[in-house]
């Protein structure tokens, strides 16, 4: 809880001490790698996020079976 709490006071000046630690640390030709696969992480999040919603909408409005014997 202290980390998530600590996150969310981030300013200015340690965004751009980190996005230069970061840059540093993969270089300029590694970035954009880096973020295609950010993005594409987060597209497939997206995605399993809607299949599953479709889900249950469609087990929602699928009418009860009897099992009567």
């Amino acid at each position: 809880m202290n980390t998530i709490h600590l996150l969310s006071f981030l300013g200015g000046q340690e965004l751009i001490v980190l996005l230069v630690l970061v840059l540093l640390l993969f270089g300029g030709k590694k970035i954009p790698e880096l973020m295609r696969g950010l993005g594409r992480g987060v597209r497939e999040f997206q995605d399993a996020k809607n299949n599953v919603g479709n889900e249950i909408r469609k087990g929602m409005n699928e009418e009860p079976k009897d099992n009567k014997e």
